[in-house]
């Protein structure tokens, strides 16, 4: 005696979504792959009759007729480093790449989009990852770099792929980018510590082969030197916490008359508290500090810190509709996008 098993339950199609909204296939089709020009009341009856039949789009057919796949690579581009180095551990407790992933996914996420994280810490990494996006693995890519001299810009520049970048490119790439008024923001800091009557204003700066670095390295020299101080003290450090307090001791070792700092991001400047703690330097009565990004580090430090606000998630949104904009229409100029900057004041200055 032979007994049959029930098969699956049949699984809506295209033409059951079309006999529930009194429409064509073909109209379902182009309503389901987000063809444009399609009458927006047909749309509506369209889209309730496929949540209706509870119709789920096969993904793979959908990219053969879009040839999209509603993902996009999220880079990091860092230089190359041993995987157990310290250096890529430090650089991902960063919160800012967090509140990056934060602000992308309010844009992404309503659009169906998902970001696919990718970390190219080499040259072979970063070629494959454009051969990759030439076979259409992936729509476009929002990058972002702190490799120095990065060629991932050019590479995508010169291949024509949908490409966005967070702050500006080294050099001169045709690429679509977002960043924020660098010198501005460190105008706003300067100017603080000026007006709080400090005189030996010194700055810890970031990498100087980072563009961020150069640019708010600059920015301070600038303004100090409107202030009739155009050599004032600079020492180098790399973004990092440990980097900061390190940054820190030398300065003072160098210039113990210092009593205001100017320091290109909050993780530095946290480090830059704990070595002026530990040096029984008084903040702020002693040495006022501004840091820059206004990142959790900024309200995790003690004192909690004044810094440069960057409006990070704003940023990363906007990121998210340059990119979703150019992979809609490959025929539109590059654009870039600079965003103001504002003083947080909290307790360090």
């Amino acid at each position: 005696m032979t007994t049959s098993r029930p098969g699956r339950p049949r699984l809506p199609t295209l033409e059951d979504v079309a006999r529930s909204a009194g429409v064509s296939r073909a109209t379902v089709s182009r309503v389901v792959n987000g063809t444009r020009n399609v009458d927006p009341e047909i749309q509506k009856v369209v889209q309730e009759a496929v949540a209706q039949t509870g119709y789920v789009p096969n993904r793979a057919a959908r990219t053969l007729v879009t040839r999209r796949t509603d993902s996009v690579a999220l880079v990091f581009s860092v230089p190359e480093h041993p995987a157990d180095d310290p250096f890529m551990a430090r650089v991902f407790s960063d919160a800012f790449f967090g509140r990056i992933v934060g602000g992308l996914l309010t844009v992404l996420r309503p659009r169906g989009v998902h970001p696919v994280l990718m970390l190219a810490d080499s040259d072979a990494v970063r070629q494959e990852l454009v051969d990759n996006l030439r076979q259409q693995h992936m729509d476009g890519v929002v990058l972002v770099s702190i490799a120095p001299d990065d060629p991932l810009p050019a590479l995508l520049s010169e291949a024509g792929l949908p490409a966005v970048l967070f702050g500006r490119p080294t050099g001169p790439v045709p690429i679509s980018f977002v960043d924020i008024a660098q010198r501005t923001g460190v105008d706003l800091a300067v100017e603080h510590l000026v007006s709080l009557g400090r005189t030996a204003i010194a700055t810890i700066a970031g990498p100087h082969d980072s563009p961020a670095g150069r640019d708010r390295l600059a920015g301070f020299r600038d303004a100090m030197a409107g202030h009739g101080q155009a050599d004032a003290p600079s020492v180098a450090g790399d973004f990092t916490q440990e980097g900061g307090e390190a940054a820190m001791r030398t300065l003072l070792s160098q210039h113990p008359d210092t009593d205001g700092v100017f320091v290109a991001n909050d993780l530095m400047a946290q480090g830059a508290l704990l070595a002026l703690n530990e040096l029984g330097r008084r903040v702020p009565e002693d040495i006022a500090v501004v840091g820059f990004d206004d990142s959790s580090a900024a309200t995790a430090s003690r004192p909690l810190l004044t810094t440069v606000r960057q409006p990070v998630e704003d940023m990363a949104a906007e990121m998210a509709r340059l990119l979703l904009a150019l992979i809609d229409d490959p025929s539109q100029q590059i654009r870039s996008v600079i965003f103001k900057t504002t003083l947080v004041r909290r307790r360090s200055a």
